[in-house]
C-alpha cells in the first residue's frame, strides 16, 4: 500500500513559512514521525524530535486523515518536548 499524498491547506503554508518551518520538516515528520498522538476535534498529531542549536525541540504537525489524502492543519516547533511527549505505556 502506498503512502497517502499529503496536502497543505494555504494558511498552514502561510503560517508554517511565518514559524520558520520547512515544508521538508513537515512531510518527513507526517511520514516518518516520531510518535503519533491523538489531538482535537478527531485531528491526528505526528511529532518529531530535531536539535538545533544543541537543543531539542518537538515539531508538531495537525492534520486530518481522509480516505485518500492527508490534509496539514497546522505546524510548529515547541521546546516544551515533555510537555506533549507521550509516554508508552506498557503492558505485561
Amino acid at each position: 500500500m502506498s503512502p497517502k499524498p499529503v496536502t497543505i491547506i494555504p494558511i498552514a503554508r502561510k503560517k508554517l513559512s511565518q514559524r520558520g518551518v520547512d515544508e521538508s520538516m513537515v512531510f518527513e515528520t507526517i511520514q516518518e514521525p516520531d510518535q503519533l498522538v491523538e489531538g482535537t476535534k478527531g485531528r491526528a498529531v505526528a511529532q518529531r524530535k530535531y536539535f538545533f542549536d544543541d537543543t531539542i525541540y518537538l515539531l508538531r504537525v495537525v492534520y486530518e486523515e481522509e480516505d485518500n489524502q492527508l490534509t496539514v492543519i497546522t505546524g510548529y516547533f515547541t521546546s516544551q518536548v515533555s510537555r506533549y511527549w507521550e509516554e508508552q505505556q506498557h503492558e505485561d
